[in-house]
């Protein structure tokens, strides 16, 4: 928003401190010395600020959303962290994200170090899956497929689901037996969303097994929807820690909209949204895409509160994640036994 009529010391309020290496001593340091730089580096060191008051504000619910192809990147085990030491209250990702978990966990890390200067043609012909510079070996898929299907064997022997695909989530992370984001996610009782379900090799499994095992498999996909909802109504306030954008990021922003169309919130007086959000992406607002729209556009629908306290950070997300986390982690005090 532009002010009008300031005064020239009203501009020149507090001057740049370059950056010093030598006084530094560890992540929180680099991101609160950021933050009196510029660019991208000082909204990293704003967005650890921001998550900070977040996740210690307990009448505050955190909804971490979760783009591409973050788990094969090695970003899963940022998840499992921030869930055990209950630092997110809810997941919203995409079903490439829980595919590439379940192949983690029963391969033990089923993803390889590879390269995108490769013959793809060739990759297929081993059936070796390329995910940019990462390989995926489609034997451990396959090996994810017969995990599932011995857990939804053993948990409907009628052959009948007709679930909501959270709850099928939870149930599937309680008969994992290795630690991956769907367990813990299943043992903190941590809800995880998925929008896009059948977007993924998951709910291809799952489709095969109705035609394969004869399994009649039916999800109630609008039924997470308003159990997200009545969490959501649960909290005086709500913050959003945002991994890209795609669908899992506005499913859960879209959450103020329904709850203002059903209970007429603005009509009311009520300032409905987010009161806080991190964003980490690499998409622009100016082609009208969804995924690089602003929080002040998304004030406008009624997904951000007039007042929130936001910021986005432009950065390939297997950078700023592991070190906003990393930051936020040292300010906690969370050490690796302290789970």
């Amino acid at each position: 928003m532009i002010v009008a009529n300031r005064e020239l010391k009203d501009y020149l309020d507090t001057k740049v401190v370059p950056f010093d290496p030598t006084k530094v001593k560890d992540v929180k340091d680099i991101l609160h010395d950021l933050k009196y730089c510029g660019f991208q580096g000082r909204n990293l060191g704003i967005a650890l600020d921001i998550l900070y008051k977040m996740v210690v504000n307990k009448k505050c619910l955190t909804v971490l959303t979760l783009s591409g192809a973050m788990v094969p990147a090695g970003m899963g085990e940022l998840v499992c962290l921030l869930m055990e030491h209950q630092l997110i209250d809810v997941l919203v990702t995409t079903g490439a994200n829980i595919s590439h978990d379940l192949v983690d966990s029963v391969s033990n890390i089923g993803h390889y170090l590879g390269s995108q200067h490769v013959d793809d043609d060739e990759l297929y012909k081993l059936k070796i899956n390329r995910i940019y510079d990462l390989f995926l070996p489609e034997d451990n898929y396959i090996r994810a497929e017969e995990e599932l299907l011995e857990i939804v064997n053993k948990c409907y022997p009628d052959k009948k689901v007709n679930i909501a695909p959270s709850a099928f989530l939870k149930l599937v992370g309680q008969n994992l037996k290795t630690r991956c984001i769907l367990s813990v996610a299943a043992r903190k009782n941590i809800p995880i969303f998925v929008p896009a379900f059948s977007d993924s090799e998951f709910a291809l499994d799952l489709i095969k097994y109705t035609v394969r095992n004869g399994f009649d498999i039916n999800f109630k996909i609008l039924e997470d929807v308003k159990i997200f909802a009545e969490i959501v109504k649960e909290y005086e306030e709500c913050g959003t820690f945002i991994i890209g954008g795609g669908v899992p990021r506005n499913w859960a922003q879209q959450i103020f909209p329904y709850l203002d169309a059903v209970e007429n919130l603005r009509d009311k007086g009520i300032n409905t949204g987010y009161n806080y959000s991190v964003r980490i992406h690499t998409a622009t607002e100016y082609d009208g895409g969804l995924s690089g729209c602003t929080i002040s556009e998304s004030k406008s629908w009624g997904k951000y509160a007039l007042d929130s306290n936001a910021i986005s950070v432009w950065c390939d997300a297997t950078i700023a994640f592991p070190i906003l986390v990393t930051g936020l982690f040292q300010r906690l005090n969370i050490s690796a036994n302290s789970t």
